[in-house]
This record gives structure tokens, C-alpha cells and sequence, in this order.
């Protein structure tokens, strides 16, 4: 019966790979990834053979409609990201849109998703939130920035190390000196570290030690 699997995977430690997420990806006539490379190790580690293709934001508006007819023809297909969740920051709504339309069935395991241990680690309010992604580069970046300064629910936000002071220093000056915000780094791997305090002084803590690696911040809503 055709299925996609919308499979997790670990954000940095491979124990957090499920029994299910392997056996799905085992079991599955095709593995879509958005990099072969990186997804590639992880399928060795786990010992899985199953034939993979790239599927990544460059390609997968074309590659949708050959999906679709394999998936017709009765074949199950697993999608996975780098890291995370499919679909959270990373290719898999367009695909995942189009065989509902299509009434194929869509099956998302639950598994690792950065943002979720960010939240919790942070001690700020999380029985409401916002998830904004990654911040506009240029445009629309100020309208966001002025948007969400009024917002008084919790904010998540991903960002690349090379922006986070830039991303930082917004922060600052749009939502204030004095707003609360954590930024978690590394989540799950040996180096992992969760910085709190005001933007301001997250901010210097930053400049002083320049981040590497996979970065989540939380901000504190408006109060």
C-alpha cells in the first residue's frame, strides 16, 4: 500500500535514532534525502540498504510529479532531512501537500526536532509559543523584527552561527536591552551548551566567543 513516511532523524547524537525510524527506513521501497552524503552515513551506521535520491529545496519541485507516480503504483517512500524532522526548516511540505491532495497516505514518526529541547532548556514560558524559523536575510527582515516585538508569546528562532551576533544585536535594538533570551548550541553533541540572560549580555557573551555549529535561541515574549 503506498505511503510516505515522514521519518526523524538524530539532530547530533545517533542514539536518538527510534527502533521504528530504522525499521520504517529498512522497510521502505525508496529513501528520499536532502543531502545522499550526510544521509548516507547514517543509513551505513544503521546498517540499511535501502535505495536512495536526493530530494533538497533546489530540486524538489521537479522531482514531486515522478514521486507521485511511484507512489501511485503502490511503492512506500520515506523522507528524510539532514537532521530533525522533515518539514521543520528543511524540504518536505510541498511533498507531503501534494500526496494529500493526492490521497496518498502520509505517516510522520515522532522523533528528534531541535527547537523542542531548545524551548524546554531555555526556563522560559512554554505553555504557548511561536516557532519562526529563520528570520528573513533582507527582505521583510525590519517588518519581522518590528512584528514580533510585540508578540507575547515565547519565540523560537534557527540561525546559522556566522548570523547569530547580527540576529543578536536585532534583538537588542528591536525588542530591547533587557529581553530575556537563551541560545542553545550543539544540541545532543559532545560540545553542547545553552547560554541565558538579557540580549545584551548574551549578545557580549558572543562577541567575546565566537559560536560554531547548529544554533536555536528563544526569546522571552513581551510583557
Amino acid at each position: 500500500m503506498s505511503k510516505l513516511y515522514l521519518v526523524p532523524t538524530p539532530i547530533g547524537n545517533l542514539e536518538d535514532m527510534t527502533f521504528r525510524a530504522i525499521r520504517v527506513l529498512k522497510e521502505v521501497d525508496f529513501i528520499l534525502a536532502e543531502d545522499t552524503r550526510t544521509s548516507g552515513k547514517l543509513l551505513k551506521h544503521f546498517e540499511i540498504m535501502t535505495q536512495m535520491h536526493s530530494h533538497h529545496m533546489h530540486n524538489e519541485h521537479r522531482s514531486i510529479e515522478g514521486i507521485l507516480n511511484r507512489l501511485k503504483n503502490g511503492e512506500t517512500c520515506a523522507l528524510i532531512s539532514d537532521a530533525g524532522t522533515p518539514a521543520i526548516s528543511d524540504p518536505g511540505f510541498l511533498l507531503t501537500r501534494a500526496c494529500v491532495e493526492n490521497k496518498i497516505e502520509v505517516d510522520c514518526l515522532p522523533g528528534a526536532t531541535a527547537f523542542v529541547p531548545a524551548l524546554v532548556n531555555s526556563g522560559l514560558p512554554n505553555e504557548k509559543f511561536v516557532f519562526e524559523g529563520f528570520l528573513p536575510v533582507k527582505k521583510g527582515r525590519q517588518t519581522r523584527l518590528l512584528f514580533l516585538a510585540n508578540e507575547h508569546r515565547t519565540m523560537i528562532f534557527y540561525e546559522s552561527p556566522h548570523k547569530l551576533l547580527k540576529t543578536l544585536g536585532h534583538f537588542v535594538e528591536y525588542f530591547g536591552t533587557d529581553r530575556v533570551v537563551s541560545v542553545s548550541r550543539e544540541l545532543t553533541k559532545m560540545f553542547e551548551e545553552t547560554v541565558r540572560g538579557s540580549a545584551s549580555e548574551v549578545l557580549a557573551h558572543y562577541e567575546s566567543k565566537p559560536p560554531k555549529g547548529e544554533i536555536v535561541i528563544v526569546v522571552e515574549g513581551k510583557k
